[in-house]
């Protein structure tokens, strides 16, 4: 890699902000409408709510990456969505058997913290230059534009979710 390259990728990791990807997660997730959007671009297009949510803190900043590392994919893939389909699938149960509710949630809970590990991962993986990052901008490029699973976006719930999730990147303003 060339000193221009090496300073590139330095000056572009410089725009992450010091909150870290979990703290922006779990306020982006909080506000009006956002939950709704990341399952259903989950639950419709197949979309990873952890990568969704990283890509969300990227471009917020105004940078985009490539696709995740095999390694974390592999997470996903292994540990994340087996928790959430076993959360899935107990949630009938519940009702059938109240006893079940505790096993849930404690799946539940795990399936929260896997989401974290993940998104820890993703976050260091930005910060040390593991996952190559490039500009864009907010200005001329909506979020579907540089998602590189926008392929996946085929419906109308989901451009209208992800447009919800994106008019929700900045936080409200106080009024004046």
């Amino acid at each position: 890699m060339s000193d221009d390259s090496t300073e590139n990728a330095a000056l572009l990791r410089s725009r992450l902000p010091r909150e870290s990807l979990w703290d922006f997660a779990l306020a982006l997730y909080a506000r009006d409408g956002a939950e709704s959007a990341c399952l259903t671009l989950q639950d419709e297009a197949g979309v990873e709510v952890t990568e969704l949510l990283w890509r969300c803190w990227l471009y917020r900043h105004e940078l985009q990456a490539g696709h995740i590392p095999a390694s974390l994919r592999e997470w996903q893939r292994t540990v994340i969505t087996p928790l959430r389909q076993l959360r899935r699938d107990l949630k009938p149960e519940v009702e059938a058997r109240p006893s079940v509710s505790t096993l849930r949630q404690r799946i539940k809970q795990a399936e929260l913290d896997a989401e974290q590990e993940c998104l820890r991962r993703l976050e260091s993986a930005s910060r040390d230059g593991a996952i190559g990052l490039c500009p864009c901008s907010r200005a001329t490029q909506p979020l579907k534009k540089v998602l590189p699973f926008a392929h996946q976006l085929q419906k109308k719930s989901h451009f209208f979710a992800l447009a919800r999730l994106e008019s929700q990147l900045d936080p409200p303003r106080p009024p004046r």
